[in-house]
Order: C-alpha cells, then sequence, then structure tokens
C-alpha cells in the first residue's frame, strides 16, 4: 500500500528553481501564481492530496524550504 502524505513549503524561502517539482513523481507541486518576498514565484503544492511522502523534493531542495510529512493511513 502506498504511502499517504503531506507537504509544507516555506514560500519566502524558495527562490523557484523547480527542483522539487521535477522530481515529484506524483505531481504535487507546481508553480505559484504569486511571487513572493524576494520576488521569485515560488512552488506550492497545488495536488497535496496525490503526495506520497516519498521525499524527492525535501531531498533536492538546495534551500531547505520543504518539509515532508508521512501521515498514518
Amino acid at each position: 500500500m502506498a504511502k499517504k502524505g503531506s507537504v509544507e513549503i516555506k514560500r519566502n524561502w524558495c527562490k523557484g528553481c523547480l527542483l522539487c517539482v521535477r522530481s515529484c513523481p506524483a505531481k504535487v507541486l507546481e508553480v505559484d501564481k504569486t511571487p513572493n518576498a524576494s520576488g521569485s514565484y515560488p512552488v506550492c503544492a497545488v495536488h497535496g492530496e496525490k503526495c506520497i511522502a516519498c521525499g524527492n523534493c525535501y531531498a533536492v531542495c538546495p534551500d531547505v524550504c520543504i518539509t515532508v510529512y508521512e501521515e498514518a493511513v
């Protein structure tokens, strides 16, 4: 059975490199349409219900702005 998870992204830390978007096998993440305080377009969890808590996004984030939580099923 697949794991269920959730993603938390610190908007103002994200520089919009999109490494996490490319690494997500479940296509949970997308670029936000609203810029953050530094003018970058951060990533947001648009399809959070699809998260499988694989941790790929966390592992590739150079700014450590992503936290992945594994939820009990």
